[in-house]
């Protein structure tokens, strides 16, 4: 068995050497118009433009790569080089195997790369892998470290047109705590909001003891600083005193955009201001009425959350929601007669049609 391998890769080796010998005039035939690629490009000329080789070169000069192959094959034992050079017609059978086996360990099937679900920025916005069902885009702000909480106030609540006295009171709070925490940091304690300002209902606030409130040691104290809630007490009183004259603190604050959301329409987050001439205004009107701790910026804050505008960027999802949402609240507010002319132009068009 040994003995037919031999012969079979003697075989081969001297195939081999007169395949690669024929390969090699022809290639010297056809050089004559072929091109090289250059170091700068497709600049080079055809190998015919170069001199021909007509005299014997005496030295051939060698790279580097082959200069450094020639002093490997030197540090090798003899037996080493002979086993590598072309010369030797000497193969032994268990090298052959071996090749055999390398071939066919090299020609193995290896699995297919899978790449793992990413969020991919585009647009300003973001996408969101959803359970490997359907991606959702997000506003760029909303990024893969963002906390789920955050990440869930932001597809659920943020933006939405807020009307529940309770629910304004609620944001204007924690609007006002941004001064001193961030929004994950406020969601994460909202529940500790909740209880310490009475399920955030203004009336029952207003009647908190103040000094009870600000003690050190105080629920309340671990949250805010003295000067925050004081505010907040002062605020609660100021709203009940704005619900008596207008009936509802949504009433007043919703006049100052004529009772519809602002929609803004920004493509990209640079866009997003952190103060509008609107929110100043809005601003001015609440320090003339006695609120405290209502800068330009906590009020702005204080619109984005409920929606009095919607910054959702225009590749968000929730761009169209939130003012589907906007639009359902504009009709609910309008008499019943004009209602049910709305409702029977969006549900049955053709009927109304002139």
């Amino acid at each position: 068995m040994d003995g037919q391998c031999c012969e079979y890769a003697i075989r081969a080796d001297k195939l081999g050497t007169r395949i690669g010998l024929r390969l090699r005039s022809m290639n010297v035939s056809d050089s004559e118009a072929r091109t090289v690629l250059g170091p700068a490009g497709n600049k080079a000329g055809a190998l015919s433009a170069r001199k021909p080789v007509s005299k014997p070169v005496k030295k051939v000069e060698k790279s580097p790569v082959e200069s450094t192959v020639v002093e490997e094959e030197k540090a090798l034992p003899s037996s080493t080089v002979n086993s590598l050079s072309p010369k030797t017609h000497s193969v032994s059978a268990p090298s052959v195997l071996r090749c055999h086996e390398q071939l066919l360990h090299s020609n193995e099937v290896r699995e297919p790369y899978t790449p793992k679900p990413r969020s991919v920025v585009s647009d300003g916005g973001l996408y969101f892998p959803s359970d490997g069902l359907h991606q959702k885009k997000r506003c760029a702000w909303v990024t893969p470290n963002t906390d789920r909480i955050h990440a869930a106030f932001h597809d659920e609540e943020w933006g939405v047109p807020v009307h529940d006295d309770k629910k304004l009171f609620r944001l204007l709070v924690l609007s006002g705590a941004l001064s001193e925490l961030t929004w994950s940091a406020i969601l994460s304690k909202r529940h500790t909001f909740r209880e310490v300002f009475m399920d955030f209902d203004p009336l029952a606030v207003s009647k908190l003891n103040e000094k009870k409130l600000i003690t050190h040691g105080s629920e309340a104290s671990s949250l805010l600083s003295e000067l925050k809630l004081r505010a907040i007490i002062l605020n609660a009183r100021q709203i009940s005193k704005v619900i008596g004259e207008f009936g509802s603190f949504d009433r007043y604050i919703w006049s100052f955009v004529n009772h519809k959301s602002i929609v803004s329409s920004f493509k990209y987050p640079r866009q997003v201001p952190v103060k509008t001439p609107k929110a100043d205004v809005l601003r001015k009107d609440l320090v003339r009425r006695g609120f405290r701790s209502v800068g330009p910026t906590v009020i702005y804050a204080f619109m984005q959350a409920a929606g009095i505008t919607n910054d959702h960027l225009t590749s968000c999802f929730r761009f169209q929601e939130c003012i589907t949402a906007s639009e359902e609240n504009v009709i609910e507010d309008m008499p019943e007669e004009k209602k049910l002319i709305v409702r029977l132009k969006q549900n049955y068009p053709w009927l109304l049609m002139d």
